[in-house]
């Protein structure tokens, strides 16, 4: 986002804070943000009147009133109405906004139960599981797929084996794509619960499972490094074939056996 939706989003951000600091569920107000941001999308007259800038923040506030009154709870009311009154550069904007603000309060829900951590690892390694079986990633990707049984499929592979806030998000994600892929939602949203906590995530390819110590200390060296918290995605590569691989903000850090085998043919082909 850009200018004015930036600055509207960092307002609506600060009103989400304050629900939540005053006791708001987190869960609920991430369900139905969620629901207002779908809204948004299929409705886009709607989309458009709440994000006309020649309209006053006052009336586009009352029209959330209006839709959202004793539908929702005081605390996602309050927000969707800090979000409305805002001003944004592109009707889309607004939708992305809501969405963003429901991912974010279930990140807040998780931090306070202690699972963020969890929730982080979880989808990320969900999302791995999904790139590696096409069947699986067809079922919860396609338009031709019942809603009601993705949520099951969903439900029958993780239900009590994740966390209830990474089950939430997770099934939004494959019900809800707003036209991205499911793993690249994952993603972005496994980034935003690192940088909940300030962190970067480091992506390490190994060929071979690292121990509690070695992830520990290599930790330790990339946050020393970069001067903030580093969370450790570790994924088995067998073509990384010895030593480690890290992507970290961008940047490649590449001390596998493969890149140097890669190294010394071309310095043979020279």
């Amino acid at each position: 986002m850009r200018g004015a939706s930036r600055a509207s989003l960092a307002e609506a951000r600060d009103q989400l804070s304050a629900a939540l600091a005053a006791g708001a569920n987190a869960g609920q107000l991430g369900d139905e943000l969620f629901s207002v941001a779908g809204l948004l999308d299929s409705e886009s007259g709607l989309r458009r009147a709440a994000s006309d800038p020649a309209r006053q923040a006052a009336a586009k506030a009352a029209l959330a009133q209006t839709l959202l009154s004793g539908k929702v709870a005081a605390a996602t009311l309050d927000v969707t109405t800090a979000l409305v009154s805002g001003r944004w550069s592109a009707p889309g904007d607004l939708a992305d906004a809501a969405e963003q603000l429901a991912v974010q309060a279930v990140l807040a829900g998780a931090d306070d139960d202690g699972t963020l951590d969890e929730l982080e690892d979880e989808l990320f390694r969900f999302g791995r599981v999904v790139d590696a079986e096409p069947d699986l990633r067809v079922a919860l990707s396609s338009p031709f797929v019942a809603s009601e049984r993705k949520r099951q499929l969903v439900d029958a592979l993780l239900a009590g084996k994740v966390t209830q806030p990474t089950l939430r998000l997770i099934t939004q994600a494959a019900l809800h794509p707003r036209g991205r892929s499911l793993g690249s939602s994952l993603e972005a949203w496994a980034q935003l619960a690192a940088q909940r906590r300030s962190r970067l995530t480091a992506e390490v390819h190994v060929a071979a499972e690292l121990g509690a110590g070695q992830r520990e200390r290599l930790a330790a060296a990339l946050s020393a490094a970069y001067g903030h918290d580093v969370n450790l995605n570790v994924v088995l590569d067998p073509e990384v074939i010895g030593g480690i691989s890290v992507l970290i903000s961008d940047e490649l850090i590449d001390g596998s056996m493969a890149s140097r085998l890669a190294a010394l043919r071309r310095r043979l082909a020279a």
